[in-house]
């Protein structure tokens, strides 16, 4: 759950931020028309402006803070055999897949793992751990890269943003309609908008936002088995299920800033309601998907 919320703090600071701005330009006076009548008009292209504002904003930013999160060290010049072989092994897996080179990084962390993320198919990030080179084979880095350049081919960081921003507005309009009911018809204030509003808007946009996160979450779970999929297109099924294997192995949670947990190729553990907000299937999942698929 922790890693849910944090994995939607960006965008919801991103949200509030716009939301002074549009209340300081006078945009929000029309949600209240003459003080009586909710103008959903109005609240729709309000909620659209700030709900998909804000997630695509968190895109635009995301390999940018990527690097800054993660301390990520792009790879210019290789330095070394190691860093030649990762950057020559997606600049062959991008033009197998039909998009333009990512930028390749390294970052510091014990645990092997890896992400991908950018606004841009063709001008996205592929970062790999320390952990990830150090206690992987070739081939099972190579799997891992082709899991990542897949879901920049997919699109799948720009798929998240659009779901992310529409259930965003969602929750916007539906918290703001209920709290409209209640102030009106339960707590019969006529004219403008009372504490009773503000209160249960705050209270139903917390509400709604927990179910729309299980929402996205859910699409984020798809996508993971399409990319495994795609990786296991680019360097050969044998060698995806490898991967996964290892990463199962592999004890405790990723090192890796939660904000970016939702692009990294190994999620959180959780079982129970916990599940529901796991931006990734459990590893067994995906292995028996991936070998299903093979028969």
């Amino acid at each position: 759950m922790k890693r849910v919320f944090l994995f939607l703090a960006t965008n919801i600071a991103i949200m509030a931020v716009l939301s002074i701005t549009l209340r300081l330009f006078g945009f929000e006076g029309i949600l209240d028309k003459q003080g009586v009548d909710l103008n959903i008009n109005s609240l729709v292209i309000f909620a659209g402006i700030f709900g998909m504002g804000g997630a695509f904003i968190s895109l635009a930013i995301s390999k940018w803070s990527a690097k800054r999160m993660t301390g990520a060290k792009i790879i210019v010049s290789p330095g070394n055999e190691a860093e030649r072989w990762l950057v020559a092994t997606v600049k062959s897996q991008a033009e197998r897949a039909g998009i333009g080179m990512p930028e390749v990084a390294i970052y510091d962390a014990p645990d092997p793992n890896a992400f991908a993320t950018g606004m841009n198919r063709n001008n996205a990030l592929v970062a790999v751990s320390s952990g990830l080179m150090q206690h992987m084979s070739r081939d099972e880095v190579e799997a891992v890269l082709a899991h990542e350049v897949s879901h920049v081919a997919n699109g799948d960081m720009i798929t998240l943003a659009l779901i992310q921003g529409v259930v965003n507005t969602f929750v916007i309009v539906l918290s703001r309609v209920i709290g409209h009911f209640v102030d009106r018809v339960i707590l019969k204030n006529e004219r403008g908008h009372g504490p009773g509003f503000w209160v249960t808007a705050i209270v139903a946009e917390l509400v709604l936002g927990v179910l729309a996160s299980a929402i996205v979450m859910w699409f984020s779970r798809q996508r993971e088995f399409k990319a495994d999929a795609g990786g296991a297109q680019l360097a050969g099924r044998d060698k995806m299920a490898a991967a996964l294997r290892r990463l199962q192995a592999s004890s405790g949670q990723p090192h890796l800033p939660d904000q970016l947990a939702a692009f990294a190729i190994s999620g959180q553990i959780g079982s129970g309601l916990k599940r529901l907000f796991m931006s990734h299937p459990p590893l067994e999942e995906r292995i028996a998907v991936l070998e299903q698929r093979r028969n």
